[in-house]
């Protein structure tokens, strides 16, 4: 019987290490392969966009909820768009800010804006369905309203839907403008190594896990075939994105459609937002599951085995936490004190290294977008250690609410403003 035990915690051993290194390297290698056969051989720079044969009309899409600080810098960003055709929809969700009061001024200005007042919060769902069915184009760049539209991103972004008959939604490539304090320039780090790496990797293995919710465009054909929105769920951006897929359209990554983002920069901030994800994930995960086994969904079945292998990885380490935690109290057997062994040995010196080498990586790939951007590399070493920590932890704790929330009849995902960086 201890046999038994002793083999099947070297088992877990194995997986918890091998785990995040063997995605690591899939992610590096398949980030490599998409660079190479997309980005380096285009010659293109971002403000250089592609010629199209056509220019389709464009709407853009801004839910906004007490943005009263940032939404004015948003819609002049937008307006300044190198694009023939574009009209601009500010969904005004019962903001209690002066939110409302500069959106007017601002479509008092400038033609091309259209302001909708929700009277009560709504969620930013149904803003976005709201602002969708409002619209007169068929091509929908749906941003957050306190981000930064790269002049030339429009184009970038088009140029699926032009080329792509079935490509459903695009997902823009966002860079992270609040780095004030170590957090901040972290999350520099995190969404080039990890948000555009697992992207340009998931375009070449497969289906892309989510669309980024601060900066995507939309086919409005796809989004009605498939009902838009779904108004119960915390992360709009994840559901849509498996609703479209499962649905059989494509996703696309587009890494020279740049959007400036706020970000949290406090601890308190940045664990709330990892936990919406987090649960935003699972809630996807438990709506699709019904349909994961059948071979029409044979392409996303990647992204379901990613995604719960995962969670199960979570728990593990939380398992060995709580474990060694115990060891410091009680005298454990020897089997759980090698399983529960967190002191720093060879396999932590190979993960660490592989944590920075795919940093420099992905480092090296988006030097193109930002000048000096390669000085963020120095503040990677503590990644590991914040931002594994808390995403276990969040991973962990997402999946009961998601479990509770679903079980609660999906009440409707409403929104508060979130921590958005020092400025």
């Amino acid at each position: 019987m201890a046999a038994h035990l002793s083999q099947i915690l070297d088992a877990l051993t194995s997986f918890a290490f091998y785990y995040p290194l063997f995605m690591a390297y899939l992610w590096m290698i398949g980030a490599i392969y998409y660079y190479f056969h997309w980005e380096r051989n285009t010659g293109q720079r971002v403000d250089e966009p592609p010629v199209l044969p056509e220019y389709p009309g464009v709407s853009f899409l801004v839910p906004c909820h007490n943005e009263g600080e940032d939404i004015e810098e948003t819609i002049e960003h937008l307006l300044q768009q190198k694009y023939p055709e574009f009209e601009i929809i500010a969904i005004n969700d019962g903001s209690k800010d002066n939110t409302g009061a500069i959106l007017d001024r601002l479509a008092e200005k400038h033609p091309k804006l259209r302001i909708i007042h929700l009277a009560t919060n709504q969620g930013k769902a149904m803003a976005l369905r709201t602002g969708a069915i409002a619209s007169k184009y068929e091509f929908l760049v749906c941003i957050d309203g306190d981000a930064l539209l790269d002049e030339h991103a429009t184009p970038w972004l088009i140029q699926h839907f032009v080329y792509g008959p079935r490509v459903g939604a695009v997902t823009g490539n966002p860079r992270v403008r609040t780095r004030s304090t170590l957090l901040g320039k972290i999350q520099v780090g995190e969404f080039s190594a990890i948000v555009g790496m697992i992207k340009r990797a998931q375009r070449i293995y497969g289906r892309i896990f989510t669309v980024s919710g601060v900066v995507s465009a939309f086919r409005k054909s796809a989004l009605h075939r498939i009902g838009y929105w779904s108004l119960d769920t915390v992360t709009d951006d994840i559901d849509i994105s498996w609703n479209l897929q499962l649905n059989r359209w494509d996703i696309r990554f587009e890494p020279n459609a740049l959007c400036w983002i706020l970000m949290p920069e406090t601890m308190r901030g940045l664990s709330r937002q990892r936990l919406r994800w987090a649960q935003g994930g699972m809630e996807a995960f438990l709506r699709y599951l019904p349909n994961a086994f059948s071979w029409r969904s044979r392409r996303m079945w990647m992204v379901y085995l990613e995604f719960i292998t995962s969670v199960v990885w979570a728990y593990l380490m939380i398992t060995i936490l709580t474990i060694w935690v115990a060891g410091l109290f009680i005298e454990l057997p020897p089997e759980l004190q090698r399983f529960a062994n967190v002191k720093p040995n060879w396999n932590g010196v190979v993960l660490g290294i592989t944590c920075m080498l795919q940093f420099a990586v992905a480092l090296m790939i988006d030097r193109r977008f930002e000048r000096g951007i390669g000085k963020i590399y120095y503040w990677m070493i503590w990644y590991p250690v914040m931002y594994w920590v808390l995403n276990v932890f969040t991973c962990a704790l997402a999946a009961p609410r998601a479990v509770l929330r679903r079980l609660g009849h999906n009440t409707r995902g409403t929104w508060v403003s979130p921590d958005r960086g020092i400025r």
